[in-house]
């Protein structure tokens, strides 16, 4: 697996707090203007570097989390993980993972006796679990709104 894994010291969570805003404020400016590439500029040089939109926001993303004292992993989707960490980032039991994947849920494969997952999978079945999930709820709000139980 391809991963990308750092811890954040104190001193890179003070310089994210600093750097926070004007990096949010500048995907909000691109944002807002349709930029779908953003220019920055290197520091003690004349080089000014093209980045996607895309890039920034994954950069502001990971600024955010630093700025929290959140360490950070950076992976690609295509990257394969096992079911312990495919259980980390559902929240959830490495058995239920283990049910979720005999009951086709999400797909696998077998590396040996071993299950191997696409990061692309799991972060597609979260999605889609949080989907339904919002679903069922806005459903159990209207019912409770219908029947007059106090939610308005």
């Amino acid at each position: 697996m391809n991963a990308l894994i750092q811890k954040i010291t104190k001193s890179d969570q003070k310089v994210a707090l600093s750097s926070a805003k004007i990096l949010a404020d500048s995907e909000d400016r691109a944002t807002k203007n349709k930029d779908e590439v953003v220019q920055l500029r290197i520091q003690g040089s004349d080089e000014v570097v093209a980045i996607p939109l895309k890039a920034l926001k994954l950069l502001n993303a990971i600024i955010g989390n630093m700025a929290q004292g959140k360490s950070i992993a950076l992976m690609p989707t295509d990257a394969e993980i096992t079911t312990q960490q495919a259980a980390e980032i559902l929240n959830v039991s490495r058995p239920h993972v283990i049910k979720l994947l005999e009951k086709g849920e999400i797909p696998y494969r077998k590396a040996g006796s071993h299950r191997r997952i696409l990061l692309q999978d799991i972060l597609e079945y979260e999605s889609r679990f949080r989907s339904d999930r919002r679903k069922r709820l806005d459903y159990l709000a209207k019912e409770a709104q219908k029947l007059n139980l106090g939610y308005e």
